[in-house]
């Protein structure tokens, strides 16, 4: 049996040390699935030109964030990579050319859920980036070819937000969502749950895609973990609500 794939709004930097309801739902997603023999992630935080793909033995921990309190910074997730998981991605999405990286490391939309998901930081983690010059639609090719690691024990995870503008959020975290938050987030979720696949790569013609989708690289996730589906495999939210007015953490479980 292949093992499910996720998508997690991973939201504030701040839950990973504040903990609290989102980052407690990571945790029992992680306890109702099987362990995985390694993690493979896609995070919004490396976007990047071209595709490349963490390969060092040991990941560092990266804190990609400005302005937020010493402890914070001092949080550490010091799981193991993968350089043979890593060097298997190339020939797996041949054509498109990808890059063993030694310099990246584990981003916070990696370590951040993962942190509450396997707390013990010992099953092996490799970061695929996003690629920036490519389409939506060419990321959901991207990540059908993905979709063997499945029945190999390894967890295909997408990292962001289906709403994601700092621009526009607010600075209370229990604010009211606006109304193009609110209908972008509700007709992601509905094309989710009817797997209308070509509406969600086609995003833009969604209502309030404009203002709840400013720049790509936060959405694009969602495409990795819903391109490893299978035909008639289940899918659901476990997971909703939008903070900030502006912040979706909508998760999604393939499988």
């Amino acid at each position: 049996m292949s093992l499910p794939a996720l998508f997690i709004g991973h939201g504030s930097p701040m839950l990973a040390l504040e903990g609290g309801p989102y980052p407690e739902s990571w945790r029992r997603l992680a306890g109702e699935m099987p362990r995985p023999r390694a993690i493979l992630s896609i995070s919004a935080h490396w976007f990047t030109q071209g595709s490349g793909v963490t390969a060092m033995s040991a990941p560092r921990t990266i804190h990609d964030f400005y302005g937020f309190p010493p402890a914070l910074y001092g949080l550490r997730y010091p799981a193991p990579g993968d350089p043979a998981l890593a060097a298997r991605l190339a020939p797996l999405l041949a054509p498109t050319p990808v890059v063993l990286d030694q310099e990246w490391g584990l981003d916070h939309g990696t370590w951040a859920v993962l942190r509450y998901m396997y707390p013990d930081a010992d099953i092996p983690v490799v970061q695929l980036s996003i690629d920036a010059t490519r389409s939506a639609e060419a990321h959901y090719a991207i990540g059908k070819l993905l979709a063997p690691l499945r029945a190999e024990g390894i967890l295909v995870l997408g990292s962001g937000n289906v709403v994601h503008n700092l621009r526009l959020m607010s600075r209370s975290e229990n604010a009211a969502a606006p109304a193009w938050a609110s209908e972008f987030n509700a007709a992601v979720g509905t094309a989710v749950l009817d797997s209308a696949h070509e509406a969600l790569i086609n995003y833009a013609a969604l209502p309030g895609a404009q203002r709840a989708v400013p720049t790509p690289e936060h959405y694009l996730p969602l495409l990795y973990a819903l391109a490893v589906r299978a035909p008639d495999e289940p899918v659901s939210i476990p997971v909703d609500g939008l903070e900030y007015g502006a912040i979706s953490m909508m998760c999604v479980k393939v499988g």
